[in-house]
């Protein structure tokens, strides 16, 4: 057998080379665009959070999207709208990101200008935001340089020649040489025939290996992967709230009673803690406010404007007050109220001290963000227990609450009252100044309108024949809870019991016993104020002013 024959055919089989198809670049796209991403989310968290291309992004379009959607995803989704949002835009741009890769493969600079223009779109929106400044466009900047860079190496490894094209061999000089431009040795050549050295063809293949553009890949989201989590270690560092002291109380409110929780599982608890409290906002990301550097402006319509630091804020003579607080987004039998106790300077003290001038009937507070909430000064003035807080539940308010300070106005809705990471008191009037959320029709004033809610048994619950105990909460803030009432499957109204009692600011727990019969049955629940209004059956949507109506249940009884 001839053995050199042989090895010169085997070594003369043409390499299939690999070339990357379509599938790859808008690969290649989605790998640039994740790549830009995590670097814009470092950048932005050495900066602005906010000014993160997909966060400002997301926050833009809660800011364009119509109201009756708005309360849909809040109403369908809950606390995790946030969450979804902030998935669709990621879901956009990556497809957009995958369809400009594509489009690269052939023409390479459209593909370019795709990614360059979504990165764009991100700095115009970074910049739309309320008190945003000149450097929140670089996050997007750095964005597009980290894409447009990821997109460039991955296309010069899938162009770059792996090595000597077939048909060439390279001499002494390294310079390739066409093969068929040199002449055949004769036969007696020591490189031709059995004896001697034998000429070897060696053909190489064009165009990167599958293993080199994996590894690149590989590498590159593992980059991008690092960086993304940096920057949210970043973010989560700058927004803590930091050691800060409480100041004692002047005014020490009452120890609160045991809740009926305790005798009853699955009634809410009488304080709701910190990490159960609800939170709708429309914040992306929480604000850096550094105590350090916070202070509170109070101005517009006074004699006196002036400005405290956190220090002296603190020096000021503080109360305890037990107050729910409702966001209006609540619909009937929601989860979007929750009961606490507040430290805080009262806002009559402040007001007095600046001095507020005849003819102005708002106040226009305003978050550090630039985020706007306008206020009755009626309210403010009425001898409630308004506050401008620093502590929740004996801790300083947590970041996600409004640290270092926030509004609890009881008696309204939360769109008009708590205003979180609190930097500004304006008292203005409501023909010179509108707010975030009455520019957007919502309702001027907001009080907060008489509710309960059944917390056991659960809607749907399965639940043994017998005495079984039903329970929840009502609440009327300003005005307090006098009664409330059970009905069994349309039946008369029954009175329930009501547990311990914690002023008119505050909810009121309850509970019914009820000897329940197999099948299944329906429950309503309707509370009554100290004045004597009762809970209407009328239903109504949030918007503009609060859901209203009687919630029903139906539980299976085995």
């Amino acid at each position: 057998m001839d053995t050199g024959a042989e090895s010169r055919r085997t070594s003369s089989e043409p390499v299939t080379n690999w070339r990357p198809g379509l599938l790859v670049w808008a690969g290649y796209g989605v790998l640039a665009c994740l790549a830009g991403m995590a670097v814009g989310h470092f950048v932005a968290a050495l900066l602005t959070p906010a000014s993160s291309p997909v966060l400002a992004v997301g926050s833009t379009v809660i800011d364009l999207t119509p109201t009756p959607m708005k309360e849909w995803a809040i109403r369908e989704f809950g606390t995790k709208d946030k969450t979804i949002l902030v998935g669709s835009v990621l879901g956009a741009t990556i497809l957009l990101a995958a369809v400009a890769g594509a489009i690269a493969m052939r023409w390479f600079r459209i593909g370019i200008a795709i990614l360059v223009g979504l990165v764009a779109l991100a700095g115009a929106a970074a910049l739309s935001r309320p008190l945003a400044e000149p450097y929140d466009v670089l996050p997007a900047v750095a964005a597009a340089l980290a894409g447009i860079g990821v997109l460039l190496v991955l296309r010069h490894l899938a162009a770059a020649p792996t090595g000597a094209t077939p048909g060439t061999t390279a001499g002494t000089s390294g310079v390739a040489t066409d093969r068929a431009e040199l002449p055949e040795p004769p036969a007696w050549h020591p490189m031709v025939g059995g004896g001697g050295r034998r000429r070897t063809e060696r053909p190489e293949p064009t165009g990167t290996s599958r293993r080199s553009v994996l590894l690149a890949a590989g590498a590159i989201a593992v980059v991008a992967g690092a960086g993304g989590w940096v920057g949210r270690r970043i973010e989560q560092a700058r927004t803590s709230i930091g050691n800060i002291v409480l100041p004692k109380p002047a005014t020490v409110a009452e120890p609160l009673p045991t809740g009926l929780e305790k005798v009853f599982p699955g009634i809410s608890d009488f304080r709701t803690s910190n990490d159960d409290f609800y939170r709708v906002d429309i914040n992306l990301s929480l604000p850096i406010v550094p105590v350090d550097d916070w202070d509170l402006r109070i101005d517009g319509d006074v004699d006196h404007p002036f400005t405290l630091t956190f220090d002296e804020l603190t020096d000021l003579p503080m109360v305890e007050r037990d107050i729910t607080l409702t966001c209006v987004s609540n619909e009937v039998g929601g989860k979007y109220v929750g009961a606490a106790r507040w430290l805080g300077v009262p806002l009559s003290t402040l007001l007095d001290r600046a001095g507020v001038r005849p003819g102005a009937d708002q106040i226009l507070s305003t978050a550090q963000d630039g985020f706007t909430i306008s206020t009755p000064l009626a309210v403010a003035l009425d001898g409630r227990d308004a506050l401008v807080a620093i502590g929740m539940n004996g801790e300083p308010l947590p970041a996600e609450h409004g640290s270092p300070a926030r509004l609890v106005v009881p008696g309204l809705y939360g769109y008009v009252s708590a205003t979180k990471w609190l930097r500004k008191l304006t008292l203005t009037r409501y023909a010179d100044a509108t707010a975030y959320w009455t520019d957007r029709d919502w309702a001027i004033e907001g009080p907060i309108k008489v509710s309960s809610r059944i917390d056991t048994p659960k809607p749907l619950e399965r639940v043994k024949a017998g005495r079984i105990p039903v329970g929840g909460v009502a609440w009327a803030q300003h005005r307090g809870v006098d009664a409330v009432q059970v009905r069994v499957d349309g039946g008369p109204w029954q009175a329930a019991q009501l547990g311990p009692d914690a002023g008119i600011d505050y909810w009121r727990q309850w509970f019914f016993l009820w000897d329940a019969e197999p099948g299944r049955h329906t429950l309503a629940v309707r509370a009554t104020t100290r004045d004597g209004d009762v809970q209407t059956a009328v239903r109504a949507t949030p918007f503009p002013n609060g859901s209203s109506g009687i919630q029903e249940i139906q539980v299976i009884i085995e």
